[in-house]
């Protein structure tokens, strides 16, 4: 990936609000181009979630700048066991490019990242802006038009030994590296289906059919909308706004694993009509 030769430059078009306490560009610049060589690389000094948003909206820029698009959202850290995992007692929030989003049975390779994992998750289509003011689940499920079944395919990209909590995962873009998307699974606003969303079970399986990690949607704050409020909240503190289409990756379903050449994974959404499936083979 091809990324800007001067971070300086790029900073002129991001607002002043952007330029409050953050990593020095040159950090910024350091990590970039150890994130496009996919070499594990050193955390950033940040001691707030203010500081760790700032670098995370950097990184972001820069590869804007390099040809990619916002397409989306991830709200991370929100099952109870990755919290414990990354020592945080809130979510996250990364954003998703299009260059990111692969299509379901993309081969991919194993050393896709520094330091590579997969997970069952989920992903929310946004059907107009109006999920901005959404406070409830019933509220979100109003201005939701579809799931899509999601793998996602995070990079820690910090080296081992390397601290890595709640504030630096958000300071590295929540770890957003790439997903594999499935078909859209339109969905009816209504009671029925805010319940159907939340009793879903999601489960995740190799080649031969045996289980990696399964979940309910209830894992997720309870729902996965309220996954879509908790976002739509904190992305609105930092200036970004949800618009009709985007996608929102509402959290994991599994432990979080590492891949293995040869492996196929393939993760499926039992109590959703036609028990949609999503798949991706590790090379």
């Amino acid at each position: 990936m091809r990324l800007v030769t001067s971070f300086a430059a790029a900073l002129i078009a991001l607002p002043a609000t952007a330029l409050a306490a953050c990593p020095e560009p040159a950090e910024i610049e350091r990590f970039a181009a150890d994130w496009a060589a996919k070499r594990p690389t050193k955390g950033f000094a940040v001691d707030t979630l203010a500081d760790a948003g700032c670098a995370r909206d950097r990184i972001v820029a820069l590869l804007e700048r390099s040809g990619g698009k916002v397409v989306g959202y991830k709200a991370a850290l929100t099952a109870k066991a990755v919290q414990e995992r990354f020592k945080a007692n809130a979510p996250v929030a990364g954003i998703l490019l299009d260059t990111m989003i692969v299509p379901d049975g993309s081969k991919v390779p194993a050393g896709f990242g520094a330091r590579p994992l997969f997970e069952a998750d989920m992903l929310l289509v946004v059907k107009d802006e109006g999920i901005n003011g959404a406070k409830t689940p019933d509220e979100a499920m109003a201005h939701i038009s579809a799931m899509r079944p999601f793998i996602e395919l995070p990079d820690l990209a910090l080296a081992p030994g390397e601290k890595l909590e709640g504030t630096q995962l958000l300071s590295v873009n929540a770890a957003a590296r790439l997903g594999v998307v499935g078909a859209v699974v339109p969905l009816p606003p209504g009671p029925e289906t805010v319940r159907m969303l939340a009793e879903t079970r999601i489960v995740m399986t190799d080649g031969t059919g045996a289980v990696l990690g399964e979940g309910l949607g209830s894992a997720t704050l309870g729902n996965p909308l309220n996954a879509v409020v908790w976002l739509a909240a904190d992305l609105a503190a930092s200036g970004r706004k949800l618009k009709a289409g985007d996608l929102l990756s509402v959290g994991s379903f599994s432990a979080l694993l590492p891949p293995k050449a040869g492996q196929r994974v393939e993760v499926r959404y039992e109590g959703l009509p036609g028990t949609p499936k999503v798949s991706v083979t590790f090379e």
